[in-house]
Formats: structure tokens, C-alpha cells, sequence
């Protein structure tokens, strides 16, 4: 029996997730759409904690402002009714023709100007609302074309750009954070910033990188056959996670935004584990503390009852692999293995305390490579304990 969500698990929902009409780019829409107040009750009685959205989810793109603060304050007092949190707010630089090249690495500097104080107004509207983490997902920023693109000029525009936004956050005293959220491809061939290494790598360039992080989406790093809870890993290890968004998606395909657990679902496991756990060999590490954030989008096949019905799944998925992950790690055969294999071993210094390059250079610890070239790691072992742990084998509930 899975247990019901609480505030306690910060579960929370893009309104272009459970928002999602069903238009496609080979069909219409499957189901009605409705204003954006309108979900916020259905996902507070669903146990979800908050919300996220697009400036352009809540209004218009051409709307006057008379009519983006009444839509917003709807939105609010809706959010504020129901007991969910605004956590994070962004904006939407990708659907109208005029970002076709881009919003802030457009060769039409006109454009670039237009994206700059359309990103900036929207980063007013995240503090507004209370929102404590502005994403900035570059969807238009790339190319099909080589020789469209002067790399060089597009990434001191792309820096210029999230510099002046993160330079506006601190000269406003906003308590915000900006997360840069990756993917290869969809809408363009090739997007700037395709993984999480390439945003950390930018983020190592900026003037204003201390509030700037990343937003690894499962579908992302999966779409480019990466692995997404090494990629949660490095940005953890970077000090540089803020947020995240989880979906399911398998392999090498479009962005297909499934419910989570529905792709790869070890890979979610481990995903899981590492949210939950924290690194094994480091239980004092860096952890993420944040929103559980789910970036999905209901089947079309599905309507409004499947809508919710989704939703459920994501959380209810989750929280499966949570109590699953916790009797993994609590496992004493599964810390065994990790033992055999030296899973722990890797958080030794390779260098002994105060121990030159020249002390490595003159011993050779007695080492013996063919002695140590038979060693046996057990890391199958490992993987079939991780993988009978998640199909509940039969007995595995015995492990406290």
C-alpha cells in the first residue's frame, strides 16, 4: 500500500505538465485547457506541496500588463487557497516566431534585447509570486546549421545574457537562485548547453556563477544516452544542484516527458537512492534538499480524469522507490557487497596524508598488477540485489 503525499515530500508540478493539452506536432489537441488557478486545488488535494510555471503558462505573450497582474494575483490567491508553494518560475523564450534563432544568442541583436527584458521582467514575477528558484531552459538556442552560428559570439552572448539576469537578482536583493536546465536537442538539431558538464562548464565562466546552478532533467541527459543519476551526482558534487525535474523517458527518442518510473526504472532506482540516501561513502556530503519536481506530460490518450490520474503516478512512483531505496541501503547483504566491491574504498586520498609526487614516483607499494588484475569487484552482484530490492523479492521485505 503506498502511503499518501505530504507537505513533507515537496512534491510539485510544472502547469504545463498536468496543463498539457495533447497538441503535438502531427495532432491537435485531446483534451480541453483550462486556466491556470484551476489545477492548483486538484494537485493540492492530490498531496502535491507546489507549483511552477512559464510567465507565458499564466498569460498571454502579447498580454497587457492590466491583464498579467490580474492573472497572476488569480493564479496566487488560487495557490495561497489550496496551500501550495510557487517554488520556482521561468519563462518562455521558445514558442513565438520571434525566438526561432533565440532569445539570448539570436544573431538579430534586436532579439537578443527583446528576450533580455522579457527573461528580466519574468525574474520580477518569480519574486512577486515567492518563488525561490528561476529556470532558464536555452530551447531556442543552438542551430541545425553549422555555419549559421559563430560559437565563439554565441557564448559571450549566452554569458552576457544569464550574467545580467543574475547581476538584476542580486542588485534587486531577490532571494533567488537561477538554474540552467540542459538538453541536446528538440526544438532545435543542436542546443547550446546540451548537458550538464557543458552548463557547469558556462557556469565556471560567469562573473555571477555563485547564484547561477543547473536543473538536470531525466528525459535530457537520457535523450543524449547519458546517465542522469551521474549527472545529479557531479552537479551535488559541484555544489551547483538547485533544482530538478523528473519524467520518464526511453533512450534515444524525442523528449518523451513519461511519468516517472515509466522509462528507465532503474535507472530511476538509483536516482531515487541518491536523492533519498546521499552518497554511499559520504553520508555527511553535499545532499539535495529541494523540490521533488515533476516535468512530465499526460499521455493524449489520456482526459481530464487521466490527467490527475498521472500525476498520482509521479508521486506515487516515487515514493515507492523511496521505501524500496531505504531497505537497500539498510540491506546488510547490500552493504556486504559494497564492501566486496570497494565501493567505500574510493573516498581514500590516492595519495597518503602529506605524500609528495616524488614519494609516489620512488615506491611501488609492492604492488603486483597481475595479482590485483584478479581480483574479483562483484559489482553483478551489487546490480541483482538493486534489481531484486525493486521487484520486491519475495523475503526482501524481512530487511528492516
Amino acid at each position: 500500500m503506498v502511503r499518501r503525499p505530504t507537505l513533507d515530500d515537496r512534491f510539485s508540478f510544472g502547469l504545463w505538465t498536468v496543463g498539457w493539452p495533447g497538441v503535438d506536432p502531427f495532432g491537435l489537441a485531446t483534451r480541453p485547457l483550462l486556466d491556470p488557478w484551476e489545477y492548483a486545488g486538484r494537485l493540492a488535494e492530490l498531496g502535491a506541496w507546489g507549483i511552477t510555471f512559464h510567465d507565458n503558462d499564466v498569460f498571454a505573450f502579447d498580454a497587457d500588463e492590466a491583464t498579467r497582474d490580474d492573472r497572476v494575483g488569480r493564479l496566487k490567491a488560487a495557490t495561497d487557497a489550496a496551500g501550495l508553494v510557487i517554488e520556482m518560475v521561468t519563462t518562455n523564450t521558445f514558442t513565438h516566431p520571434v525566438f526561432k534563432d533565440g532569445g539570448l544568442t539570436s544573431n538579430d541583436r534586436s532579439v537578443r534585447r527583446f528576450g533580455l527584458r522579457k527573461v528580466l521582467r519574468a525574474v520580477d514575477l518569480a519574486a512577486r509570486v515567492g518563488a525561490t528558484t528561476f529556470v532558464m531552459w536555452g530551447g531556442r538556442e543552438g542551430g541545425e546549421y553549422d555555419g549559421s552560428k559563430d560559437v565563439h559570439a554565441a557564448f559571450d552572448r549566452y554569458k552576457e545574457g544569464i550574467d545580467t539576469v543574475a547581476g538584476y537578482i542580486k542588485a534587486q536583493g531577490y532571494d533567488l537562485r537561477i538554474a540552467l536546465e540542459p538538453k541536446p536537442n528538440e526544438p532545435r538539431g543542436d542546443i547550446f548547453l546540451p548537458t550538464v558538464g557543458h552548463a557547469l562548464a558556462l557556469i565556471a565562466e560567469l562573473d555571477h556563477g555563485d547564484i547561477v546552478g543547473v536543473n538536470p532533467e531525466t528525459g535530457h541527459e537520457q535523450m543524449a544516452n547519458l546517465n542522469y543519476t551521474h549527472a545529479l551526482g557531479q552537479a551535488l558534487w559541484s555544489g551547483k544542484l538547485f533544482h530538478l525535474d523528473l519524467n520518464g523517458q526511453r533512450g534515444l527518442k524525442y523528449d518523451q516527458d513519461l511519468v516517472f518510473g515509466h522509462g528507465d526504472l532503474l535507472s530511476a532506482f538509483f536516482t531515487v537512492d541518491l536523492i533519498e540516501n546521499g552518497f554511499p561513502s559520504c553520508p555527511d556530503g553535499p545532499r539535495y534538499t529541494g523540490p521533488r519536481h515533476f516535468d512530465y506530460k499526460p499521455s493524449r490518450t489520456e482526459h481530464l480524469t487521466g490527467v490527475w490520474e498521472s500525476a498520482a503516478a509521479c508521486m506515487s512512483t516515487y515514493l515507492l522507490l523511496a521505501d524500496k531505496v531505504r531497505r537497500f541501503r539498510a540491506d546488510p547483504r547490500v552493504q556486504d557487497a559494497m564492501a566486496y566491491a570497494g565501493v567505500m574504498d574510493l573516498a581514500t586520498p590516492t595519495l597518503g596524508p602529506g605524500e609528495s609526487v616524488a614519494d609516489l614516483l620512488t615506491g611501488d607499494d609492492d604492488f603486483d598488477p597481475d595479482a590485483a588484475a584478479e581480483r574479483d569487484f562483484g559489482f553483478v552482484r551489487l546490480q541483482q540485489l538493486a534489481v531484486e530490492h525493486l521487484i520486491d523479492r519475495p523475503g526482501a521485505d524481512d530487511v528492516s
